[in-house]
C-alpha cells in the first residue's frame, strides 16, 4: 500500500477537482451509535459518524480497520455494508477550496476492543439512541439505513 501522505499542493487540487472515497463507521455500542463531535471542516461542530479515505491499494473492508484502528484507537468487525453515500459540503478544511465532495462508504461495526478516544478531528465520542442536537443530515442518512437492516437506534 502507498504512503498516505500527500503534499499539501497535491491535496488541495484533488480536493478541489476530484470526490474523495471513503468509509464511514456506524459503530454500535450500548444500544446506541457511537458519534464524534467535530472539530474541523467539513461539518465542524456537529456530531458525526467517524471515517476516513480510503488509501491508494487498500480495499474499503481494509480501510475500515485502519480507519478504526488509526483514528479511533479501536478494533471492530464489520456487521453490514450500508452502500454508498453522496456527501457534498460547502466548506473544506484545505486552504483556498471552498467545497469538498466524498464518495463514502457506509458500515455498520461493533467494537472488538477498545474505547474510541478523541483525535484531532474529534473533542469527544458519544453514544447516542437518538439524534442529538446537532446532529448532521448525512448522519440520519445511515442511520436511517442501518435501521432498515439492523433494527436499532
Amino acid at each position: 500500500m502507498d504512503d498516505d501522505w500527500i503534499p499539501a499542493d497535491d491535496w488541495r487540487t484533488i480536493v478541489a477537482n476530484a470526490p474523495i472515497v471513503s468509509v464511514d463507521l456506524v459503530i454500535r455500542r450500548d444500544g446506541g451509535v457511537v458519534l464524534g463531535c467535530r472539530t474541523n471542516e467539513p461539518a465542524k461542530g456537529y456530531w458525526f459518524i467517524p471515517g476516513g479515505r480510503v488509501l491508494k491499494g487498500e480495499t474499503r473492508r481494509e480501510a475500515v480497520g485502519r480507519v478504526a484502528a488509526e483514528e479511533l484507537g479501536i478494533e471492530v468487525e464489520i456487521v453490514e455494508s450500508l452502500g454508498a453515500f453522496e456527501h457534498l459540503y460547502d466548506t473544506s478544511d484545505v486552504p483556498g477550496v471552498e467545497s469538498k465532495h466524498y464518495l463514502a462508504n457506509g458500515y455498520v461495526v461493533d467494537v472488538i476492543d477498545g474505547e474510541p478516544e478523541p483525535d484531532d478531528q474529534h473533542d469527544a465520542f458519544r453514544v447516542f439512541r437518538s439524534p442529538p442536537d446537532p446532529c448532521h443530515e448525512y448522519v440520519r442518512a445511515y442511520v436511517e439505513a442501518a435501521e432498515t437492516v439492523n433494527g436499532w437506534f
